[in-house]
């Protein structure tokens, strides 16, 4: 038990300084790519895999993990790349993403990198639609890649995106009524996840791309001579975002006077043992693990049933 209290501290003393860090990894060829460390569990050498009937060719099968049956998904296949990855040489980086637990096939894996989220920016102008980038940095001199997650999610596992019915009736589309929701998140798979959700509840959305694009709006508005606490009936942040992730934006908006008021929920694909600490550290209102439709849009409405 105290090692791993001990481990949680270490941890969390990132928390709110914009700090991170990364595993770094190989698919095919030289480029390295990057994984926070926060979803890893574990890295080991391929394990013998059982194949699955009907799975997503990208699914290369199931291996025992410590008692757990775990899918296991080449990563190079998953983004596009033709050539699949040589089992008997490679790497599995073992995950837990939404509160499910994956492995991701990789060729090598070279080593942990401690780095600052102002070093981590969004792809370059012109990476066009189609890639599976949602960051780069630089180690070393050299690029690194960090691949949209929840992008390979979508097209490997798609999950519903859909709220139940009965959920969302007239009455919360009348208190949503002029209610406005910050969205701050850097995955174009999740804003468009979220937007379907709030756009459905009938509130106004502005929506954007990480922190430090939200910590300036925020103050734009206070130039102005507005509250961003009257303004917003909440803000729902990712916690991974370059530039400047959730904690911090959390932790900066709770140290302001004129922004402490806001109503944050982190949601987030982060869903491990050391996230709740976390949360609690730099002040957050709600956690919600990414992509839970129906919980997002009850707590949503929650929300919005206590300003009436």
């Amino acid at each position: 038990m105290a090692s791993i209290l001990d481990s949680v501290n270490q941890r969390t003393q990132l928390v709110g300084q914009n700090r991170l860090e990364l595993l770094l990894f190989r698919l095919s060829g030289s480029q390295l790519y990057g994984i926070n460390v926060f979803k890893v569990r574990e890295v080991l050498p391929c394990p013998p895999l059982t194949s699955l009937p009907y799975a997503s060719e990208v699914v290369r099968g199931v291996a025992s993990v410590r008692g757990t049956t775990v899918p296991i998904i080449d990563l190079a296949l998953a983004t596009g790349r033709r050539e699949k990855t040589d089992l008997e040489h490679s790497f599995v980086i073992i995950t837990e993403y939404n509160t499910r637990v994956q492995g991701f096939l990789v060729s090598g894996v070279e080593r942990i990198v401690n780095l600052n989220w102002e070093a981590v920016l969004p792809p370059p102008p012109g990476s066009g639609h189609d890639h599976y980038l949602t960051a780069v940095t630089r180690v070393d001199e050299q690029l690194v890649e960090i691949i949209d997650v929840e992008k390979v999610f979508a097209q490997v596992v798609p999950g519903d995106e859909t709220v139940d019915d009965g959920v969302i009736d007239e009455q919360v589309r009348s208190a949503a009524g002029g209610r406005k929701i910050m969205i701050v998140d850097d995955s174009s798979v999740a804003r468009k996840q979220l937007r379907r959700v709030l756009e459905d509840i009938g509130v106004e959305l502005v929506v954007l791309n990480d922190g430090r694009a939200a910590y300036d709006y925020l103050h734009d508005l206070l130039k102005r001579g507005l509250s961003p606490a009257g303004e917003f009936a909440m803000l729902i942040s990712d916690i991974e975002m370059p530039e400047m992730d959730g904690y911090t934006l959390t932790a900066e908006i709770r140290s302001n006077p004129e922004l402490k008021d806001m109503y944050i929920m982190l949601h987030t694909s982060l869903s491990g043992v050391f996230n709740q600490a976390m949360v609690e550290k730099v002040g957050a209102n709600e956690f919600l693990a990414k992509f839970k439709p129906n919980e997002l849009a009850d707590k949503v409405i929650t929300r919005l049933r206590s300003l009436s």
